[in-house]
């Protein structure tokens, strides 16, 4: 009795184990179910950038900012509905998240070379801000895939958890945590700043009122952005918006971060010593941006049977 009893555990242990490794993401995902899959993601994705360079960090900045709000599940895609609370009108989204339509043409594309819609939504993500940050002369990295998309979204999860351009350190490194994430992924995700815009309304405060700020380049951004009025006038978030490079790192050592969550990362604080590093040494840093990219990745995805694969990925099947 007591063997038939040990044998049907060791079953039992066996049968979770296979789910566990049958759950796991891989590089390899869509090598047999879609092998077509990864070149076409890649080739929107160049199209979209060489129309419009700005494009990049707004593909790199979704996939960010779907990881945070419970996990990476393609929840940020979702319009709102009777049923869904959508992310997209969340103070870090509402008329500042874009890209959507890019994301809605490489799906179309992949489930046509697919012949069905085999590839998730939330692996779009993943590979599309990948491939923006190489379009745009950044590291490549494998991207584990495999993910699922939700079901559901929520707005407020994405207003505690997506970090705010007026966090301090102290702030940062907990909401990082929250996610699983440490203070060097800290530095090295916030180095996405090399890319991109952002509006007058979430630096205003920091070229008004802050003193650890250099004094021309204050002068400069407020020359852009009115105490009053112009909320979504744009000013890069480094000198050179539209290439991967460590200019964000020596900026931040200037005091010439744009945001006040940028030059927190280095104002006597403990990342003072990585953010110099980074500034210094553009392979250390794409080294460790590829690396946290891919940590951030493994946040919480829906796997296995959890989930769908959408079919739009604007709306639940």
């Amino acid at each position: 009795m007591a063997s038939r009893s040990f044998l049907f555990i060791y079953v039992l242990v066996m049968f979770s184990l296979a789910g566990m490794a049958f759950s796991d993401l891989s590089d390899d995902f869509y090598h047999h179910i879609c092998p077509k899959a990864l070149p076409t993601i890649k080739r929107v994705v160049e199209d979209a950038v060489r129309k419009e360079r700005r494009m990049g960090a707004s593909l790199l900045r979704l996939h960010f900012h779907d990881c945070f709000v419970n996990g990476c599940d393609a929840s940020i895609l979702l319009d709102q509905t009777s049923t869904i609370n959508s992310e997209k009108t969340s103070r870090a989204n509402n008329n500042s998240a874009r890209g959507f339509e890019v994301i809605d043409k490489i799906k179309s594309e992949v489930d046509k070379v697919c012949g069905r819609p085999v590839v998730s939504c939330a692996d779009i993500l993943a590979v599309a801000a990948r491939d923006s940050v190489v379009a745009l002369h950044g590291p490549s990295w494998k991207v584990k895939l495999g993910r699922r998309d939700s079901t559901t979204a929520s707005r407020t999860a994405a207003n505690d958890n997506i970090p705010t351009p007026f966090m301090d350190l102290a702030a940062l490194i907990k909401n990082f945590k929250k996610q699983g994430l440490d203070e060097e992924d800290l530095v090295a995700l916030s180095g996405s700043h090399t890319l991109g815009f952002a509006q007058c309304f979430t630096f205003r405060n920091r070229i008004y009122n802050e003193t650890n700020i250099d004094p021309t380049f204050r002068r400069q951004r407020q020359a852009n952005c009115p105490r009053s009025g112009g909320d979504s006038n744009l000013a890069p978030l480094d000198p050179t918006p539209a290439l991967f490079d460590s200019k964000y790192f020596s900026d931040l050592r200037s005091k010439k971060g744009l945001l006040h969550s940028d030059q927190a990362l280095f104002s006597g604080g403990k990342t003072d010593d990585l953010v110099e590093k980074y500034s210094k040494n553009l392979g250390m840093f794409s080294k460790d941006f590829a690396e946290s990219m891919i940590k951030m990745g493994d946040i919480k995805p829906l796997t296995g049977k959890r989930g769908q694969i959408r079919v739009n990925c604007r709306k639940v099947n």
